[in-house]
């Protein structure tokens, strides 16, 4: 057990920052829409002209000097900040950077508290964002659309933000002849709004996380297994499947195994920290690869631990070193009879009994 008492533990509540709430906009006149959809193909373009050239390893000054005759000093620096990801993302899953093609449109503003929460993408209220259009520095009107459930927390957010209190991200995204903002929300104020009773039971349970199940174990307070559940979505690996639907599907068994786990005298949730894993190993198998490429890991990640916070749960992340191919893993696989997927749940799980 010394093994497990030792790795490297986390607590997840201190990496994330922001939580996301996703709404329909609408341009209020044809006009706006013309001018949305110009400024989103320009960003999108100089997200993926730069990407190619930070892969040609240029100074990041001389690239950001470039992008800021093409659009304002925010868009260049949330371009720039993207077209990072973006390389590091295609170099994660062995593609080449400097044949990078990006398909959708999309607008990125990063948060500015002094700004009233954001220099470009502002909320005048939950039902109304304005978008900069730095061209001529006029104002794009947008109808904003949201959930009921989330007008609450973007209500206080917009308040906030008038007050320079608070800043938000926000990405607007063309999909399917329709158009999405993304507002990062501020955890401890998300939470505020969403979070449930604290999780008190004594079990702790671990997470593998794969790109077609999720695998649970829950183990007791001396480390024996107490339940195991594995939720399948082998249809969405599929060529050609949606991947916004992949994600869909992904997160709503998430949301599923969450539920069980808070039914079930659950107080500690432990998923593996993919915040650390550098590069995405692959296979001899090109469908296993596919498969691999295409799963965000680290995305759903994200998501994890903020439904976790939600349910309650105090959520830990452990190194991924020694949860598959190890002797532990083996010998949890005879001693339980578990196959290899949940056999690595087991195994996070344990981590999480007495975190270092």
């Amino acid at each position: 057990m010394s093994q497990y008492q030792t790795s490297s533990i986390v607590n997840a509540s201190t990496l994330v920052k922001y939580a996301t709430i996703v709404g329909r906009v609408v341009p209020a006149s044809s006009e706006d829409y013309m001018k949305l959809t110009r400024l989103a193909w320009n960003f999108r373009r100089a997200v993926q002209v730069v990407a190619r050239i930070i892969a040609k390893g240029v100074e990041a000054n001389d690239v950001l000097k470039e992008l800021r005759r093409m659009l304002n000093k925010a868009y260049a620096d949330s371009a720039f900040n993207q077209a990072k990801a973006v390389v590091r993302a295609c170099l994660a899953t062995g593609g080449d950077p400097r044949k990078i093609e990006i398909g959708k449109l999309f607008i990125i503003s990063e948060g500015e508290s002094s700004r009233m929460g954001n220099r470009n993408i502002r909320f005048e209220d939950t039902n109304i964002v304005k978008v900069k259009y730095p061209y001529d520095g006029s104002w794009i009107q947008l109808k904003a659309r949201f959930g009921e459930k989330y007008l609450s927390p973007l209500k206080e957010l917009v308040e906030l933000a008038k007050q320079k209190k608070v800043s938000y991200n926000a990405k607007i995204v063309f999909r399917s002849s329709r158009i999405y903002i993304h507002v990062s929300v501020p955890i401890h104020l998300y939470l505020k709004h969403f979070k449930k009773a604290d999780a008190r039971g004594e079990l702790v349970a671990g997470f593998d996380l794969n790109s077609d199940r999720i695998n649970l174990a829950i183990i007791d307070k001396y480390g024996r297994l107490a339940d195991a559940k594995t939720v399948w979505f082998t249809e969405i690996t599929s060529h050609g499947f949606p991947h916004n639907k992949a994600k869909t599907t992904r997160l709503r068994a998430l949301a599923k195994l969450l539920k069980y786990c808070y039914a079930h005298g659950v107080g500690t949730v432990v998923f593996e920290n993919l915040y650390e894993v550098k590069k995405r190993r692959f296979t001899k198998s090109r469908n296993t690869n596919r498969k691999i490429s295409r799963f965000a890991k680290r995305e759903l990640l994200d998501h994890a631990i903020v439904m976790s916070l939600k349910h309650g749960f105090k959520v830990l992340l452990t190194d991924p070193k020694g949860t598959t191919n190890s002797k532990e893993h083996d010998e949890a696989m005879r001693r339980y009879r578990l196959d290899r997927h949940t056999a690595s749940a087991y195994l996070i799980a344990l981590r999480g009994l007495n975190p270092s």
